[in-house]
């Protein structure tokens, strides 16, 4: 079986101490880094912005999961591209183009990436599965760490498995919310090639062996 990525969560790390938490998710074997970017509108919390980005990518050469929880990522994108981001995962509730958005994002030489929310059908980015290099499923309301993991979430991961499989779109699917020990083995089985985790990984009390459990 294909070794599933996993994407520590910097929403849940300790701000104070950022540089050796990065070196901890290296030396685990974590490949990937996720940055929730939120605007206090699209979710109801505030998080980081580009310098923040450019600042993480000095000293690391962790692959950086950008997921932009934001109203206008057209707006945006580009300066967290600048900033050294390698994924940029906007969300398909937006009013903005967003085949236009995905054709901007990936010629600049970046991978890019749409999410979906609780709430939100599969059937609104089935259209853009032949473009994106990542589809995202959130399996917690976006906005804060550590809530609990929605158990009807996982039909959306096995469906979108199929429709990809069945297309042999290139896409992986990403899963984001209340993953941890018990839930990331249900998400792989349904068909998860990626998966974020944040409370699980840095509120243990070892957040190496927590990020090590994690993969299959």
């Amino acid at each position: 079986m294909k070794k599933n990525i996993v994407a520590p969560s910097l929403l849940s790390a300790n701000f104070a101490t950022l540089y050796n938490d990065l070196k901890m998710i290296e030396i685990a074997g974590a490949e990937w880094v996720h940055i929730d970017v939120m605007d206090g509108h699209f979710v109801p919390n505030i998080t980081v912005g580009p310098s923040f980005v450019k600042s993480l990518r000095k000293v690391t050469k962790l692959f950086f999961d950008v997921h932009l929880m934001i109203t206008n990522p057209e707006k945006y994108w580009l300066e967290f591209q600048k900033a050294g981001a390698d994924l940029i995962t906007f969300h398909s509730e937006i009013s903005a183009d967003k085949k236009k958005l995905i054709k901007n994002i990936k010629s600049t030489g970046i991978k890019a990436g749409v999410s979906i929310v609780p709430s939100t059908h599969i059937s609104e980015i089935i259209k853009f599965l032949p473009y994106v290099d990542l589809a995202l499923v959130m399996t917690v309301e976006p906005g804060f760490s550590g809530q609990f993991f929605m158990d009807e979430m996982v039909l959306k991961i096995k469906d979108l498995r199929k429709i990809i499989d069945e297309n042999n779109y290139s896409c992986i699917i990403e899963v984001d919310g209340g993953i941890n020990q018990k839930t990331y083995s249900v998400c792989v089985n349904a068909g998860a090639d990626a998966l974020v985790s944040g409370s699980y990984i840095f509120s243990s009390e070892n957040p190496k062996i927590a990020i090590k459990s994690l993969f299959i």
